[in-house]
């Protein structure tokens, strides 16, 4: 084991199998705390009654993180301080793309905060172009010597960044960390990780960038929460970026704890596509018959006619019945469906995008990070307690993000108007006021 595989990260010990020669480096640092009543993880922070983790003699363990290798009182961590040892090559940034003249003064603004190692809040629409609107602070940042993480909640949001940071940062080798990949850890300058990947880090990052704040798991999590303060060094800065930031966020702007830079308008200088609502009764009735809303497959077969398109539906049961349906009707189509627990998930994904299928029927797990180009977007039973607000927003999103077709269709079939649809049409309205101020100057 090569000691830079501890530089800022906090390994089990039974997980090392062979010390490094330097251990005098080594630093051993305890796993829980252990009270009179309750065990706190040093690792998640989560707080735990000792009679739900007890072990035999007296021993405990952690069963919030458990997936990352078992926490207990007879384990230690291995850690070195973070020390930036990097040879940084001549060229920094090799993006040779131009930013609008609001996406610049945004740049500029991230920057500096970066520069200084500030907490804020990139709050911006979908498709305003938030990725190429990091890079300055990035290279900035990576000149400096410093090391740079930008973590999401999504396997699939990471698989979309690291192509185009890697091609942004083209000099410099990026770490893709997350649960599903092959390539064994190796110490680099940049990386891109999932938010559960935080969890073995330990004041390694001198600028850390959480992307897609509001997303689950992360938002509401108090572990992931915990490991983005653990994951920073104690004077470091943290980037969040989203286009729905929640309460908390919302509140910690009010308070000034939190600086926050706006982007209310896409990259192409357009605003964001209104949800068109469309009611249907007893629609699940009706697909058990094998039959879908008429005014849905008339929409879907215009698109389809130059457009692709992704299809939402609430659940995952409501996935082959769907697929059924359309599959006697869009015979000369080719589609499928895709869903969190899909073994070929990230394959149907990557085939949409090379134009193998001309639609997707979904759940909620396409909701962000993936981009097709000019398509079109739907959802049947909008109205279900399974999409959020922020979630619709999002889903929303997806459409109108190519400058060459900007104005997509996003169109919702609901039962009732229930609140989280009529919140999301008032967050696109209101981003949308405030995209045509800057717009009418």
């Amino acid at each position: 084991m090569d000691i830079s595989e501890l530089y800022g990260r906090r390994v089990l010990c039974p997980q090392i199998e062979r010390l490094p020669i330097e251990s005098q480096q080594i630093q051993t640092l305890p796993t829980l705390k252990v009270g009179e009543k309750t065990i706190t993880c040093l690792r998640c922070g989560t707080v735990t009654n000792k009679g739900v983790t007890e072990m035999p003699n007296r021993q405990y363990y952690c069963p919030q993180c458990v997936t990352l290798g078992r926490v207990s009182t007879l384990d230690k961590f291995y850690h070195v301080p973070e020390p930036n040892q990097f040879e940084i090559p001549d060229r920094i940034l090799t993006w040779m793309g131009q930013l609008s003249s609001l996406q610049t003064r945004v740049s500029t603004m991230v920057k500096e905060r970066m520069d200084q190692h500030c907490h804020q809040l990139l709050w911006a629409v979908t498709g305003a172009g938030k990725t190429e609107m990091i890079f300055a602070g990035v290279a900035a940042a990576l000149k400096r010597g410093e090391r740079v993480a930008i973590a999401s909640p999504r396997v699939d949001v990471c698989l979309e960044l690291y192509p185009r940071l890697q091609a942004a940062f083209a000099d410099f080798p990026i770490a893709l960390l997350h649960g599903r990949a092959l390539q064994e850890y190796k110490y680099r300058q940049l990386t891109i990780c999932t938010t559960h990947q935080l969890l073995r880090c330990y004041h390694a990052f001198d600028n850390l960038i959480i992307d897609e704040v509001d997303s689950f798991p992360y938002a509401a999590n108090s572990a992931l929460l915990f490991a983005t303060k653990q994951a920073v060094k104690e004077n470091g800065g943290i980037l969040f970026m989203t286009a729905t930031p929640g309460k908390e966020l919302v509140s910690q702007i009010n308070k000034k704890k939190l600086m926050v830079s706006y982007l209310p308008l896409r990259y192409h200088g357009n605003l964001l596509p209104q949800i068109k609502l469309f009611l249907t009764f007893d629609w699940r009735k009706q697909l058990q018959r094998r039959r879908l809303p008429n005014r849905l497959l008339n929409e879907l077969k215009k698109t389809l006619v130059n457009h692709c398109c992704l299809l939402f539906v609430p659940h995952v049961s409501d996935l082959q019945p769907t697929f059924l349906c359309l599959q006697k009707i869009l015979t000369d189509k080719k589609f499928t469906t895709v869903h969190a627990a899909d073994p070929k998930r990230l394959e149907k994904v990557q085939q949409m995008r090379e134009g193998k299928y001309e639609f997707l029927i979904t759940t909620s797990i396409l909701e962000r990070g993936v981009t097709f180009p000019e398509i079109d977007v739907f959802v049947l039973g909008a109205d279900d307690q399974v999409f959020s607000s922020s979630a619709l927003v999002q889903i929303a999103g997806r459409a109108g993000r190519s400058a060459s077709r900007p104005t997509g269709k996003v169109m919702f079939w609901i039962q009732s108007y229930s609140r989280q649809v009529r919140e999301a049409q008032r967050q696109i309205a209101y981003m949308n006021r405030k995209g045509r101020r800057l717009l009418h100057g």
